[in-house]
């Protein structure tokens, strides 16, 4: 165990096991995102909300409660 430490201590190793630690990490998520085909359909449609005029943008007064 005490021969692990020493070689990941080592920059040139670490270095190589972090990038295969976040290569995985990034692959990981981008299979998540894309395999299904309802949270893929989901995820496209969330590229239109900043066009999404259908919403009122000032707050119904009857929904604010006055705290004072």
């Amino acid at each position: 165990m005490y021969d692990f430490f020493m070689w990941f201590t080592d920059l040139g190793n670490s270095k190589i096991a972090a990038l295969l630690i976040f290569f995985s990490v990034f692959i990981g998520i981008i299979l998540y995102v894309y395999t299904n085909k309802d949270r893929s359909k989901r995820l496209e449609s969330y590229k239109y909300i900043p066009f999404d005029d259908e919403q009122d943008e000032t707050p119904n007064k009857e929904k604010v409660k006055d705290n004072g």
